[in-house]
């Protein structure tokens, strides 16, 4: 006899797979969202071309590496080819990240009212933080998925070998962070556009600034610092100042964030905090720029979730 059949309640799966399930079925956008895109070959096909362009990709450096191996194989040269296979991954990755992840929330809110269907979700119990939460969730979602999908080919770096532990889960920790802070900007657009191309353009433009921004603002500001640093020598004031500054820029940078990163964790052998000194015996405390990104995600991304809501709200009344 069956717990149903005495009027039992059944078992429930425990632990966090629970939490998780039950925070993604709780929402009825997310159910929804997710259940019309896994069921149209759209998802699958998407899934499919970007393993075979990664796996195209992943290939064809690894053909590279044997044929410069035929006549001697050195360790220490193998261990170089790991951590660039590895480095070139995460950076299509990021690549496809900064550009995929708009493309799944530009259309958010602002396709409802394309599709005259958002005035008919404003009508049910449906709260404004429910709808961009679930929007925002099965978007993310969808690109955590095409994450996981390419951990197999990250881990064909460790057959090679110079790639640590600390570098996977901080590359997995900068992807995420990427994917929330353009996930979220496609739903803060699309929330204040009445036309999804608008939302597009403004959301890609953002993108773009946030990815291609930093070396045009330091292609702008070399003449200016080297024309002050040939007029004087700098103090330990403006060496802090500009050395704190571009430290922010790079960590407002997906791409240098990821770079920088890099180098401190080979030449520095440090994933957090290391000291460098600058004029006069001053040393200034840094930190590896991959830590300051999250925050800049957590708290960018925060501020456009909370105002989509009030810009959804707002069109309520």
């Amino acid at each position: 006899m069956t717990t149903e059949a005495i009027g039992e309640t059944p078992a429930q799966p425990a632990g966090p797979a629970r939490g998780l399930r039950g925070l993604l079925t709780r929402n009825p956008v997310v159910l929804k969202e997710l259940r019309g895109r896994m069921r149209g070959p759209r998802a699958f096909i998407v899934l499919t071309a970007y393993l075979l362009l990664m796996s195209a990709f992943v290939t064809l450096l690894y053909a590279i590496y044997v044929a410069s191996t035929n006549s001697v194989y050195n360790g220490a040269s193998s261990q170089v080819v790991g951590k660039f296979v590895f480095g070139a991954v995460v950076g299509i990755e990021l690549l496809l990240v900064c550009f995929i992840a708009p493309a799944f929330t530009a259309a958010a809110i602002s396709g409802e009212r394309e599709r005259q269907t958002y005035d008919l979700l404003r009508t049910t119990l449906l709260t404004a933080s429910a709808l961009v939460f679930g929007k925002l969730a099965s978007a993310l979602s969808y690109i955590l998925l095409l994450l996981i999908a390419a951990f197999p080919l990250q881990s064909l770096a460790f057959l090679l070998g110079g790639v640590s532990p600390q570098e996977v889960i901080i590359a997995t920790l900068l992807l995420v962070a990427t994917a929330y802070l353009f996930g979220t900007s496609g739903v803060f657009f699309s929330s204040l556009m009445r036309r999804t191309l608008g939302s597009t353009v403004l959301t890609y433009a953002f993108a773009l600034l946030a990815t291609l921004g930093l070396p045009l603002v330091l292609i702008a500001l070399l003449p200016l610092t080297s024309m002050l640093f040939n007029n004087a020598p700098p103090g330990p004031a403006l060496e802090t100042i500009l050395i704190y500054g571009v430290g922010f820029l790079i960590a407002s940078n997906p791409i240098a964030t990821a770079v920088v990163t890099e180098v401190l964790l080979v030449t520095e052998q440090t994933a957090f905090y290391f000291p460098l000194p600058i004029s006069n015996g001053v040393t200034l405390p840094l930190v590896s720029p991959w830590a300051p990104f999250l925050l800049f995600c957590l708290v960018a991304g925060t501020l456009m979730t909370i105002a989509s809501i009030l810009a959804v709200r707002r069109a309520e009344t």
